[in-house]
């Protein structure tokens, strides 16, 4: 054969095995799925990163406590008012017995009871402690709970203008502490049990009186908060 037909010959060959190496590429691609493909390219660039590491998303407990209360126990929390616009709560057993969603929180002193035994509210009322003659009714509300109440109060705004002595001596009479010290625009919670002995070491009160050299809002305190576990079974 002469040179410059087998120099074309080869060139012939060289083209025609470039056609079919790309046809095949082609027909694999085709062939391929490209989700494979994409992961296994990530998979490669992936090589030699750290892992991202995901914390489990907390589960909520009962009344938003940081842990969960032991069994045969009701969660409770009482949050007192703060400033004119953050409205007091009052929750137990993950249920807002008093609060802003519920609509039957205001100004003064609200109370909730609940009935021990079943862990159910059977009344929640506020009285308003600024104006209005409601010292008396709200007396005659505390002492109205059965025995085996619970008794939960937080003031929202002021509880303390209007209250009079048979109303503190009634709220003293459950084992407050604090009662006869709040002021003007203190803010306080109470927890108290009617019939039955709660155990020494729950939180049970706190109080924290108006400073204007110490208020969070223009002329009120922070708000406070206790938060517990009342055993079931008391007596």
């Amino acid at each position: 054969m002469r040179p410059v037909a087998a120099g074309a010959f080869r060139a012939l060959l060289l083209v025609l095995a470039s056609v079919c190496a790309w046809y095949s590429g082609y027909l694999l691609a085709e062939l391929i799925p490209d989700a494979p493909l994409s992961s296994a390219v990530y998979n490669i660039r992936s090589i030699g990163e750290k892992p991202i590491l995901k914390a489990p998303t907390p589960k909520r407990q009962k009344c938003d406590h940081w842990t969960p209360c032991p069994p045969n126990t009701y969660a409770y929390r009482l949050l007192s008012g703060g400033g004119r616009d953050k409205y007091a709560k009052i929750c137990f057993e993950d249920e807002l017995l008093i609060g802003e969603k519920t609509g039957n929180v205001a100004r003064g002193i609200n109370i909730a009871i609940v009935d021990y035994v079943t862990g159910k509210v059977t009344a929640a009322q506020y009285f308003d402690m600024y104006e209005g003659d409601n010292s008396g009714p709200m007396t005659k509300f505390i002492r109205s709970a059965p025995p085996k109440s619970l008794l939960l109060m937080v003031t929202h705004d002021d509880g303390s203008h209007r209250l009079q002595a048979d109303a503190k001596q009634a709220i003293e009479a459950l084992g407050s502490r604090e009662i006869r010290n709040i002021r003007f625009r203190s803010s306080w919670v109470f927890l108290a049990a009617k019939g039955f002995e709660l155990p020494s070491g729950i939180q049970r009160e706190k109080i924290n009186h108006s400073d204007n050299s110490k208020n969070r809002y223009s002329g009120w305190p922070a708000e406070i908060q206790i938060e517990g576990c009342v055993p079931r079974g008391l007596s």
